[in-house]
């Protein structure tokens, strides 16, 4: 059966690290944008915002904080993906109310699960024009400063974003855990997981040879380089800083 062209992409999904600094369409960075503005969100609350730089001088301090990704600055376009409960509060306001699931857990669960449905679109987006990507984690690593800097309001944190611009890398697709041990039918199976990731550290160390990637590690040795602690600390207590509490 043959593919839609979304499906092709998606399946052939890979981030680049290396770009031109040709400029990217405003047109086609308006559509990217548009993609993500149209994105679904928990009841509606669209409470999510975008902050697209493509200031020079921003990007480069952004690369700094992210931990000295040069990726951000080298491309012509940042997006950072906001979790902004400061809009909301606006709205409820103006609905008669004043907001407190800022205060839940739920609350900061589902805005970073509609951002990263934000980001998705951005990616999807972007790649359909033929433009390279990069989510950036990273700018966890510093929110404050990030939230400084991009000069978000009290209840509004970046918690992600995106690089965007014309890629002059290609890299092949790295090789994922087994289908099985990601889809479950009908109740989670955890029988032949070990034997799933055994064969997935293999796969991947087999892939890093290919590449010539000398530091490539097995997925098990690369997730504990980050699992095995706090790799972001200052992440908890700017989300608190920022307004967020979490009920008792």
């Amino acid at each position: 059966m043959p593919f839609p062209d979304v499906i092709r992409l998606q399946h052939g999904h890979h981030s680049a690290r290396a770009y031109t600094d040709q400029p990217v369409d405003d047109d086609q960075l308006d559509a990217i944008v548009r993609a993500a503005w149209h994105a679904p969100t928990s009841i509606h609350s669209q409470q999510v915002s975008l902050v697209v730089v493509r200031d020079k001088a921003t990007r480069a301090r952004l690369a700094e904080l992210a931990g000295g990704q040069p990726w951000i600055a080298q491309a012509p376009v940042f997006i950072a993906v906001v979790v902004d409960h400061h809009k909301t509060a606006l709205g409820v306001e103006i609905g008669g109310a004043t907001q407190t699931v800022h205060e839940s857990l739920e609350g900061w669960t589902s805005g970073v699960l509609d951002a990263g449905i934000a980001l998705g679109n951005l990616i999807v987006a972007a790649r359909a024009f033929g433009l390279g990507t990069v989510p950036i984690g990273g700018i966890r690593r510093n929110p404050t400063a990030v939230r400084e800097l991009l000069g978000l309001p009290h209840l509004a944190l970046a918690v992600n974003g995106l690089v965007i611009g014309h890629a002059t890398d290609h890299p092949p697709v790295k090789p994922r855990l087994p289908i099985e041990s990601f889809r479950h039918d009908e109740r989670y199976d955890a029988v032949g997981l070990r034997d799933a990731i055994a064969r997935h550290d293999a796969e991947l160390l087999a892939h890093w040879q290919r590449v010539g990637r000398a530091d490539g590690k097995p997925w098990s040795a690369n997730t504990a380089g980050f699992y095995a602690r706090h790799y972001y600390p200052q992440l908890q207590p700017a989300v608190l800083e920022a307004g967020w509490g979490v009920e008792p």
